[in-house]
């Protein structure tokens, strides 16, 4: 069997988790051992699921050993900061892409268009070996961003929108609302997310008035309810309940991994 490469924002933790639980094919995880997965190895030793760490020289030196009966997935967690500078988001990206695709027959790129720099990612990297794959919806879209391919699609996403056309919306997935203060940071809507008064006058310029709640039905990330109510409150903002959809994550997945299967067994 193939070894199957995911890179991905800290926003998707959770989603790559569901993933790899409800795949029975899998054999061995391997984590590229950094600061960005210190919170997804615990939520892995939460569950009791069984994984190795090792920085990318290891995990090379690890997947040459391996069985080639068995199938192996290695997962590289990219910290937040990149999302907010576009340009070194795809440098970072092409890097790690041109570091696991020496050892993997495809890779599955949890990001979307993120500024419109990764949306050509498959025809950067059409010419290897190695399959390259970004989440896309069922049109063959790549997805705009963490939110839209949260809510199922870019259909989805633009009838969230127009729902709430006029008024602002700050959407909030179970990772975001762990980590909104260091995320508001980076995304430069305020120098000190602890500076609440400051922050909630940001918000009240910019025309927010509600925070939309995803509801995912994954439960990895502890006391989401809590913390978006702790939001809401501190920023006066209306609570939305949307629902999300796991299908176009585990369609992405089971698309690289039949379309590597299928490569691989030819």
């Amino acid at each position: 069997m193939p070894t199957i490469s995911l890179i991905g924002c800290k926003v998707f933790e959770d989603e790559i988790i569901h993933l790899l639980e409800n795949d029975s094919n899998i054999d061995h995880v391997l984590i590229a051992n950094n600061k960005d997965s210190d919170s997804f190895m615990q939520k892995l030793n939460d569950i009791n699921y069984g994984y190795m760490a090792e920085n990318s020289d290891g995990i090379k030196k690890i997947v040459s050993k391996m069985d080639p009966n068995k199938l192996t997935i290695v997962i590289s967690i990219m910290e937040f900061a990149y999302d907010a500078k576009p340009d070194v988001l795809k440098e970072e990206v092409y890097r790690q892409i041109e570091v696991l695709s020496d050892f993997s027959n495809g890779i599955l790129i949890f990001y979307g268009l993120c500024g419109n720099v990764l949306g050509s990612v498959e025809n950067d990297f059409a010419d290897i070996s190695c399959k390259v794959h970004i989440l896309k919806d069922d049109q063959g879209d790549v997805v705009d961003d963490c939110i839209c391919a949260s809510l199922g699609g870019r259909n989805k996403y633009l009838n969230v929108l127009n729902d709430f056309k006029g008024k602002g919306i700050y959407f909030l997935t179970p990772v975001q609302a762990t980590h909104w203060r260091e995320m508001l940071k980076i995304a430069k809507v305020t120098p000190d997310p602890n500076d609440i008064e400051m922050t909630k006058f940001v918000f009240d310029y910019s025309g927010y008035e509600s925070v939309g709640k995803i509801c995912t039905g994954l439960s990895y990330e502890k006391d989401y309810d809590e913390k978006v109510q702790e939001f809401a409150e501190l920023f006066d903002f209306q609570i939305v309940e949307l629902d999300g959809d796991l299908n176009l994550i585990e369609k992405c997945y089971s698309r690289i991994k039949e379309d590597v299967l299928n490569n691989f067994l030819t």
